[in-house]
């Protein structure tokens, strides 16, 4: 069974941030968030992204690399066999924003996903400073000042 939800759930009120951004704001698409990493049975087939904060690939794991991703609900820790690391190498490497679909291994209370698929969904990151459409960001000259212009003169 493949497990899959729209991390869209989990997005902060914006509103009540006092930010306008809402619904535009970009989601991976069919992601389970890090907190629903539970939910799955063992090797469930999930897809999970996020922002990469490590990438691991020690001398005695034989080809073996660690990512470890974060959304905005937690971390997710990833294991990329060598040869979906060859598969995938350019994403694995150059990414900054990844979606990894794989088999959810549970043991204890640590999840990992045994990576299958891996794809760099970096360019959704500028999506992020784009502005929102009702609105600008071009900066305005402000309105002379008289107290400046008498100093001047």
């Amino acid at each position: 069974m493949f497990y899959f939800c729209s991390m869209q759930v989990f997005s902060p009120s914006h509103a009540a941030l006092g930010q306008s951004r809402g619904s535009d704001w970009p989601r991976p698409p069919s992601c389970l968030p890090a907190i629903w990493l539970d939910r799955p049975p063992n090797m469930a087939r999930v897809s999970v992204a996020g922002l990469v904060l490590v990438r691991q690939r020690p001398g005695t794991a034989h080809g073996v690399i660690f990512l470890t991703l974060e959304d905005e609900t937690g971390v997710v820790n990833v294991i990329v066999w060598k040869t979906v690391f060859e598969q995938f190498r350019r994403a694995v490497i150059a990414g900054r924003l990844l979606r990894v679909t794989g088999r959810l291994q549970r043991d204890n209370a640590v999840a990992h996903v045994i990576a299958e698929q891996i794809e760099d969904i970096s360019p959704m990151l500028d999506e992020l400073t784009r502005p929102a459409p009702a609105r600008s960001l071009r900066p305005t000259a402000p309105p002379p000042s008289r107290d400046r212009d008498q100093l001047a003169g």
